[in-house]
């Protein structure tokens, strides 16, 4: 990431909106906002695929979920935050094989580390789970306030958008698909 730019860029918006960006409480505002975006974008640049470097051998067939995965990440249309929780499930491929659980919620975080929208989001971590574990069904769901919603423009504060993205088996099946909803919903 180019901080000098950032940086830069940052004393320009402050400028814009009628801001002494040398005064004393914003003196080092560009330098902080700088490092903001690079912790808040940091996914940019990652592989999800090193995620599933490592899988187990469990021998396991019926569905795996973990629930209420918190995210943090950033609207690509007003660069502000959206934040939620995902549920992420998926049913391993015939071999059984596994991958740690933590390896989801990496999974999500390092796709909401970006610029998104919350579709697009919902749809990168459903595909790279399919693309690199092969399993039978994956199942994305996730749930947002988008504070580009909330304090701006419409102004509706505590509106959740729900995002689903829905593939294999859980697709395919209805009653698998029911079944992962009810474990889902049970919250």
């Amino acid at each position: 990431m180019d901080m000098d730019k950032i940086e830069e860029g940052v004393r320009l918006i402050l400028e814009g909106i009628g801001e002494d960006p040398d005064r004393p409480g914003l003196q080092k505002t560009p330098e902080r906002v700088a490092k903001m975006y690079a912790e808040c974008c940091a996914g940019m640049h990652a592989d999800p695929a090193q995620y599933f470097e490592t899988t187990f051998d469990e021998h396991h067939e019926e569905i795996v979920i973990v629930r209420d995965i918190p995210f943090y990440s950033m609207c690509e249309h007003h660069l502000m935050p959206f934040f939620g929780k995902a549920d992420v499930a998926y049913i391993p491929a015939k071999d059984g094989h596994i991958c740690g659980i933590s390896k989801l919620a990496r999974l999500v975080e390092c796709y909401a580390r970006r610029l998104q929208v919350q579709e697009r989001l919902t749809d990168e971590v459903a595909d790279t789970l399919m693309e690199q574990m092969k399993p039978l069904g994956v199942m994305v769901v996730m749930e947002a306030e988008h504070l580009c919603m909330s304090m701006r423009g419409i102004k509706k504060p505590d509106s959740r958008t729900t995002t689903s993205a829905v593939r294999g088996a859980f697709r395919n099946s209805p009653t698998t698909r029911q079944e992962a909803l009810s474990l889902i919903l049970r919250k």
